[in-house]
């Protein structure tokens, strides 16, 4: 198995919070990753709401449900049972000993209203991403913490030749993306992976039917990765009113689809007027929506450099959330055009521009 950068962050929650919410995309190894943390399959219990006889006990009878488990307990896909969380809460309002629920969910925690509101202050969250590229030679990156120390140590870094980069990026991070080597069953998977998220992950968070939208919407946001986000162009391009667009952009950065990236700007307040940039969050997905595989692309790389910022961005994001700098991540433009592709801030003020 490959060891995850985020396994150490996890195993330190779980000493002093009572919840620790592990949330990420679907197939970024969750699962597999829980199922290493001590006491998840020996003393306490390990519960999955993949499975549809769980499911259906912990929906008509959330109390229940939980006072029958065996704590500690690990919930697997938590997101699909929102009337748990209250539960939950008024257990951990009973006892505050740490360790005694880690949850796992598809869907970005801090934008599930019934989370954040029933679980404040009482849980930590950590987010896994799809593998980074340190994970996957076996090496925890630590270039954020480095470019935020004093000093700056000399380096020795691999060559990397074009081609092997370009095979990196269309094959992006998701573990059976990358255990797949031929093109044709990796964009199999990746077809399979994106109409799952859309069709039932999408459909349940939004608890309608009939999203007919959404692909071709997405699609049209792979096109623009890496570049600002005109909400105006592309409500009239993809026929949405600017309401139905901006909701339905909400429910693909709940599932991990997108990430936007706000602008820094000096004056803090500022910041939530600036337009921000939209981000596919895995560089396979975003090559499989384009049609775009690695021969293609290094013969005729019109796409590649929205692809290689995308592809950086992401790393990045994947590193801040081991490192200890814990910095945000923003981009940087002028009304003249003049841009910095990425800006971490540090809490203490620190800039560092990428």
């Amino acid at each position: 198995m490959i060891k995850r950068n985020a396994e150490e962050i996890l195993r330190r929650a779980l000493t002093d919070n009572p919840v620790v919410f592990l949330n990420g995309a679907r197939q970024t190894g969750k699962s597999t990753l829980v199922k290493t943390i001590p006491d998840a399959g020996d003393t306490g219990q390990y519960v999955t709401f993949d499975d549809v006889g769980m499911l259906a006990g912990a929906k008509s009878d959330p109390v229940g449900f939980l006072h029958s488990l065996r704590l500690p307990v690990v919930l697997d896909e938590v997101q699909r049972v929102p009337d748990l969380f209250l539960t939950i809460k008024a257990e951990v309002d009973r006892s505050r000993k740490a360790g005694r629920f880690l949850l796992t969910g598809s869907a970005n925690a801090l934008l599930l209203p019934h989370v954040a509101d029933s679980l404040a202050g009482r849980m930590e969250i950590v987010t896994l991403w799809p593998f980074s590229q340190g994970e996957l030679i076996g090496r925890k990156e630590d270039f954020i913490d480095v470019m935020f120390s004093s000093t700056f140590p000399a380096r020795a870094v691999p060559a990397l030749d074009r081609r092997s980069l370009i095979e990196r990026i269309v094959t992006g991070g998701y573990p059976e993306a990358v255990a797949r080597t031929d093109e044709t069953r990796r964009a199999a998977w990746f077809g399979s992976y994106v109409t799952t998220i859309l069709q039932r992950d999408v459909r349940d968070l939004a608890r309608i039917e009939g999203l007919t939208a959404l692909p071709r919407l997405l699609t049209m946001l792979a096109a623009r990765s890496s570049t600002l986000l005109n909400v105006a162009q592309l409500s009239n391009n993809a026929a949405l009113p600017q309401s139905t667009l901006k909701r339905y952009l909400t429910l693909l950065e709940t599932t991990y689809l997108i990430k936007f990236l706000p602008a820094w700007s000096g004056n803090v307040g500022k910041r939530l007027m600036k337009t921000p940039k939209v981000l596919l969050c895995d560089t396979g997905v975003l090559g499989y929506l384009l049609g775009i595989n690695a021969s293609n692309l290094f013969q005729q790389p019109t796409s590649l450099g929205s692809m290689l910022e995308t592809f950086i961005a992401m790393e990045i994001s994947k590193q801040i959330t081991w490192s200890a700098a814990q910095p945000t991540l923003y981009h940087f433009r002028t009304l003249r055009g003049q841009e910095v592709d990425l800006v971490l801030e540090h809490r203490s003020g620190k800039i560092l521009g990428i």
